[in-house]
C-alpha cells in the first residue's frame, strides 16, 4: 500500500514539508509520523492519492523557484538552438553566396566561395574593389592558411592595380615602377616625352596635382609592395555572416608586425624542408 501524510489543517503545508509525494514501507511511515507528531493522518484511498499527484504537477514549478532549486533541463533542443556548420569560405573565382533564414525571420548571407572584396586604404581615405590573390597568415589556425579559407582577421594579399591607378590619377605619380638600367632609361624618357605630349594637362589640373604632392607621404613598405603588385590586407568583415570579404590595407606598426610574422613563418618552413 502507498501512504501519504498530511496535517489536520489541510494538504498543502505538510505536502510541501515532506518534499515527496509517496512513502513506501513501514520504516518510512513511522519516521515521517514521528517527525510530524499528532498532526499526521494516514491516507489510503485512490482519490486522495490522485489529488496529491495533480497537486504535485501544478506546484512543482513554483515550489522549485521558492526553494531556490535550479530549473530542470529541457529534454530536447529547440529549433533555434541548433548549431550550424561553419561557412569555411574558400578563395575561388566561382562566387557562391547562400541565403540563410535565421531566428526571428532575419536573414544571413553565407559566403561559400569568394575572390573579390572592398578594401580601404586608411591613410589616403580611399576604398577600391579589388581581387583577393592569396591567404598568407592566420593568427588562430595554420590549417585555414593551407586550405585558403577566408575568415575575419585573416591576412591576405590583394591586387594593387586599382590603388596604383587611383594614386596616379590623384597625385600624378606612378608608384611601384621598377628601376631600369641607364641605357633603358634613355629609351624610356623618349617614350615618356611622347606620352606627355599626348596627355597634356590643363593649368588647373597641374596646379591641383602640385598642391596635393606637397603633403604626400608614402610608407616605404607599401611602396615596396606596389612594386610586386600585391598589398597585404586584413579582412574585417565576416564572410560566413554577411557574405562579403571586405577589409583594409595594412600600414605602419601593424604592417611591420605581420611582415615579421610572415617572414618568420617562411624561415621555419624553409628550415623544415632542409
Amino acid at each position: 500500500n502507498c501512504y501519504n501524510y498530511i496535517s489536520a489543517n489541510g494538504f498543502c503545508p505538510v505536502y510541501k514539508r515532506l518534499g515527496f509525494g509517496l512513502l513506501r514501507g513501514s520504516l518510512k511511515r513511522r519516521s515521517a509520523a514521528a517527525d510530524l507528531g499528532e498532526d499526521a493522518v494516514f491516507l489510503t484511498t485512490a482519490g486522495q492519492h490522485g489529488y496529491l499527484a495533480r497537486l504535485h504537477a501544478q506546484e512543482a514549478g513554483h515550489r522549485r523557484k521558492e526553494e531556490g532549486v535550479a530549473e530542470e533541463e529541457k529534454s530536447c533542443l529547440e529549433r533555434y538552438e541548433l548549431g550550424r556548420q561553419p561557412a569555411n569560405t574558400k578563395l575561388s573565382s566561382n562566387k557562391t553566396v547562400r541565403r540563410v533564414r535565421v531566428r526571428g525571420g532575419n536573414v544571413k548571407w553565407r559566403a561559400l566561395r569568394l575572390d573579390h572584396g572592398n578594401y580601404s586604404w586608411g591613410s589616403e581615405a580611399v576604398t577600391r574593389k579589388t581581387r583577393i590573390l592569396d591567404v598568407v597568415y592566420n593568427a588562430s589556425n595554420n590549417e585555414l592558411v593551407r586550405t585558403q579559407t577566408l575568415v575575419k582577421s585573416a591576412i591576405v594579399q590583394v591586387d594593387a592595380a586599382p590603388f596604383k591607378q587611383w594614386y596616379l590619377q590623384h597625385y600624378g605619380v606612378e608608384i611601384g615602377r621598377k628601376k631600369k638600367a641607364p641605357s633603358a632609361k634613355k629609351e624610356a624618357t623618349e617614350e615618356g616625352e611622347a606620352a606627355t605630349e599626348e596627355e597634356k594637362k590643363s593649368n588647373h589640373v597641374t596646379r591641383k596635382l602640385e598642391k596635393r604632392q606637397q603633403g604626400r607621404k608614402l610608407d616605404p613598405h607599401i611602396e615596396e609592395q606596389f612594386g610586386s603588385g600585391r598589398l597585404l590586407a586584413s579582412i574585417s568583415s565576416r564572410p560566413g555572416q554577411c557574405g562579403r570579404a571586405d577589409g583594409y590595407i595594412l600600414e605602419g606598426k601593424e604592417l611591420e608586425f605581420y611582415m615579421k610574422k610572415i617572414q618568420r613563418k617562411k624561415g621555419k618552413g624553409a628550415g623544415a624542408a632542409a
